[in-house]
């Protein structure tokens, strides 16, 4: 069974930055990203890279700002979150699924919260 595993998330003041982390335990198949879900919104697409070539998708909403990339070796994916925003504020799943927008998920981590204050 694949595990993924956040870390980096946290309270931060507007304009700020933070890194977040997800490590997955072995190989998914599939490619790695985050989703994330504010309250009362549903959880939407943030960003996704691919496990073949490395290809990045990122969403309109946060394009600019946040960069995902990867460590092979350590089988691990990072969310660069950098000017962030209140409306940043939401719990961020680590998801294994297909491209390019995590449509189908086949897995989850336990999620991270992110806190921006204005």
């Amino acid at each position: 069974q694949v595990q993924l595993v956040e870390s980096g998330g946290g309270l931060v003041q507007a304009g700020g930055s933070l890194r977040l982390s997800c490590a997955a335990s072995g190989r998914t198949g599939y490619a790695l990203g985050w989703r994330r879900q504010a309250p009362g919104k549903e959880r939407e697409f943030v960003a996704a890279i691919s496990s073949d070539d490395g290809s990045t998708y990122i969403s309109d909403s946060v394009q600019g700002r946040f960069t995902i990339s990867r460590d092979v070796a350590k089988n691990t994916v990072y969310l660069q979150m950098n000017s962030l925003k209140p409306e940043d504020t939401a719990v961020y799943y680590c998801a294994a699924g297909d491209l390019p927008r995590l449509g189908f998920v086949a897995y989850w981590g336990q999620g991270t919260q992110v806190t921006v204050s204005s």
